[in-house]
């Protein structure tokens, strides 16, 4: 992987943080998107420091907005002609949230960061990508779909602006489209060297310290769930498997849990038309 360029949104936190430093110890240049300058600094510093790699750049990007995804773009062209490995990390999902939140370009926050803008993203730098001898591209998704078989993607209104807004039932529909656009671009990269996988995240001990407003029945209730979760770096191996390994390097369009195992995800999800439409949506935000 030495000299190799791999770029993690949200690496400067949590698994991709975790990730980000088994990147650089297998010998990647790797290249944290984070949207706070001050965060992604400290961020470099410690996966410097844990990791022992020289190669390291930060990338300042806001998953929630289109015109500070194409900024980023520009700068990362500016120092780069080929991208190998592309994670799509970066999650909005503030489990203390009662309203929902609308960016600068007036989409609602969890819409735009989980799905939005990794498609942006990923269409912004596929010229790059398929300049790798052979491109990666990772999506991330959640366990906890499983707990919603039925779900499906409000086609008239993702960013659940005429219903009573929920923040979980906003971030796992963003997840769920995550999915199926995993299983398009598969299918659209068929006839390339670039791969795309989609990774189901299970629970992972949280940082609650980034959760300030929780009361403290929820911050009881989370703690006690901590118990039952692996940690970060337990999970960012999953990341660092599809992201290095040889295993891996022809296949595309699959999704993988904790274990690196393949499993499978809900019949809606999996459905050619179901997908189109979801993605004609999406194109219509792009």
């Amino acid at each position: 992987m030495t000299n190799k360029i791999c770029l993690i949104t949200g690496g400067n936190s949590g698994i991709g943080r975790a990730a980000a430093i088994q990147l650089a110890k297998a010998g990647a240049h790797v290249i944290i998107g984070c949207r706070n300058e001050q965060r992604g600094r400290a961020a470099l510093e410690e996966i410097e420091k844990k990791s022992g790699s020289g190669q390291l750049d930060l990338l300042l990007m806001d998953m929630s907005s289109k015109a500070s995804i194409k900024k980023a773009v520009e700068q990362f062209k500016e120092r780069h002609a080929v991208l190998d490995v592309l994670i799509h990390n970066a999650a909005d999902f503030d489990i203390s949230r009662k309203k929902p939140q609308f960016s600068k370009e007036d989409v609602e926050t969890v819409w735009a960061t989980n799905h939005i803008g990794p498609v942006l993203l990923t269409d912004l730098l596929m010229d790059e990508l398929l300049e790798s001898e052979q491109g990666r591209i990772l999506t991330v998704s959640s366990q906890g779909l499983v707990m919603h078989p039925f779900l499906k993607v409000d086609l008239e209104g993702p960013e659940l602006r005429e219903s009573k807004y929920s923040v979980e039932k906003a971030y796992y529909q963003s997840k769920l489209a995550q999915v199926m656009y995993t299983y398009w671009l598969a299918d659209k990269l068929e006839d390339t060297k670039v791969t795309v996988n989609a990774i189901r995240v299970t629970n992972v001990k949280v940082d609650l310290e980034r959760y300030p407003d929780l009361s403290e029945l929820m911050k009881k209730m989370y703690a006690l769930k901590s118990r039952f979760s692996i940690s970060p770096e337990e999970m960012a191996e999953t990341y660092t498997h599809l992201a290095l390994s040889p295993e891996v390097e022809n296949v595309s369009g699959k999704y993988f849990n904790e274990k690196k195992e393949t499993v499978s995800s809900s019949k809606y999800s999996q459905d050619r038309e179901n997908i189109n439409a979801v993605m004609a949506l999406t194109m219509r935000y792009i």
